[in-house]
């Protein structure tokens, strides 16, 4: 049995999954998502494969679990970026600079990479709820707005900002240039879309 360095075995546990979950993100950083097995995150976190095991079913297990690591991340990175912003244009202008900066300056690779590959089915819905987090913090935004069809402003801001993305990652446009105009064109839809439910 391993040299236990936290203090207890829950502690132990926790730390030995970040550390497995670490290894997977080089690999996968350094090479490509396609490179992360269960063999392989085991040498790179000096383990044997029956340790991992222990964490992980399978290396696309492993993956599932990376790529809710990411969202999360980036889910927590947008909400803190808006929490202590009390006008609604204000944090809507914020959530997308944020999106779109990490989009600009490769974060989001990871996650795309990730996504890329043959995840397990039954972990389809926790995948799921980690994207509708990124979004969630915006509810209360829209609400202060007086919309009330918030399905449909945050599926709208999605579309916007998955084209912006496209466009980043093309070379088409800076995530300054696609900030401004996606910000700008945005923030008038969803003016509109309140007016409409006035």
């Amino acid at each position: 049995m391993p040299k236990i360095s936290t203090q207890d075995l829950a502690s132990h546990r926790d730390w030995r999954r970040i550390q497995l979950i670490s290894a997977a993100t080089q690999i996968a950083l350094e090479e490509s998502s396609a490179s992360i097995s269960i063999a392989a995150v085991a040498a790179r976190a000096g383990l044997s494969r029956t340790s991992v095991y222990e964490y992980f079913s399978s290396s696309q297990d492993l993956v599932a679990d990376l790529l809710i690591e990411e969202l999360k991340n980036f889910g927590e990175l947008l909400r803190s970026a808006i929490e202590d912003e009390s006008d609604p244009i204000a944090a809507l202008t914020i959530w997308i600079e944020t999106s779109l900066n990490y989009v600009g300056d490769g974060r989001h690779l990871l996650a795309k990479s990730l996504h890329a590959t043959t995840l397990p089915r039954e972990r389809n819905a926790e995948i799921g709820a980690a994207h509708r987090q990124m979004l969630a913090p915006l509810s209360k935004t829209f609400a202060a707005l007086g919309i009330t069809d918030t399905a449909r402003a945050l599926a709208q801001l999605q579309a916007i900002t998955d084209v912006a993305t496209r466009r980043i990652e093309s070379g088409a446009a800076t995530a300054q240039d696609e900030i401004a105009v996606t910000t700008d064109f945005y923030i008038a839809g969803i003016k509109a879309l309140a007016n409409s439910n006035s």
